[in-house]
């Protein structure tokens, strides 16, 4: 079974195209977990347990973990380990370099840690993004438009009489296809996103920015169209349960609420 093979199974199996980022900062656990690499995996362990049969993925920010060196990419390896293996799992490393340096770092996510799929920036061309493209069996998600505002500086500049998104998406989607090249779209832009669906109909949208940054879940999914896509969510999950005893009640809860809106608005 290849990477997308494994996302469409989890998304039928938990009727859920919700993603959950473990996006994990040691000062925003809850207060009984103990600040350390030890406490950080107890944490994500219990995310993952809570919300495993919600879920059609998981997302990984590479740099919550890159940044205690060895012992971090040490927790990165155990927490890709405790997930489901039916589950896809993301790696949001947002690489791109040149040739063999990409090839490298392919061989690191794919090979290494056996993630399903990574973000990539696009912005050094398509020698940059074919190393990752060469694993056919694995996915890749360009950064299209970002969620972030500083995405107006460049992203939403005009190249013409087009956006430089919209350049992006025409160039690059000449490099894969729709089984291995999908899009990082912001839910902060539905009006662009919608833009974009119409310019890309089949490929998956992995659309980061829900709840914390400001994105609406209806007008994502008014945007989107039905179209096939991964909609991520992290703070506003996996901190849901503040500092409670039972906290992974309440990451349960947020996620077991954020599916059901996704479900209710795409059916």
């Amino acid at each position: 079974m290849n990477s997308i093979e494994k996302l469409i199974e989890a998304e039928k199996k938990n009727d859920s195209i919700l993603c959950v980022g473990l996006d994990i900062v040691d000062d925003k656990m809850p207060r009984q977990i103990e600040r350390s690499i030890e406490g950080m995996l107890e944490f994500n362990e219990a995310i993952i347990e809570s919300t495993s049969d919600l879920v059609s993925s998981y997302k990984i920010n590479f740099a919550f973990y890159e940044q205690y060196g060895r012992r971090g990419y040490e927790l990165l390896e155990k927490t890709v380990a405790m997930i489901p293996s039916d589950i896809h799992i993301i790696a949001d490393a947002k690489r791109g370099d040149i040739g063999n340096t990409s090839a490298a770092y392919a061989k690191a996510v794919f090979e290494e840690l056996k993630c399903d799929s990574i973000t990539i920036s696009p912005y050094m061309g398509k020698d940059s993004v074919s190393p990752f493209l060469d694993y056919s069996n694995k996915m890749v998600f360009l950064l299209c438009l970002t969620s972030n505002s500083g995405s107006i500086d460049f992203e939403k500049e005009k190249i013409g009489d087009k956006y430089l998104y919209e350049v992006v998406l025409e160039k690059s989607m000449k490099w894969g296809s729709a089984d291995n090249l999908g899009y990082v779209v912001g839910a902060t832009h539905p009006d662009e996103l919608r833009n974009i669906r119409t310019l890309a109909k089949d490929r998956y949208f992995l659309i980061p920015g829900i709840g914390a940054q400001g994105g609406s879940p209806d007008d994502v999914m008014d945007a989107n169209s039905s179209g096939p896509s991964i909609i991520n969510s992290s703070r506003g999950i996996i901190y849901a349960g503040g500092n409670e005893e039972k906290y992974e009640d309440y990451i349960r809860l947020a996620a077991l609420e954020l599916r059901n809106q996704l479900n209710e608005a795409r059916y």
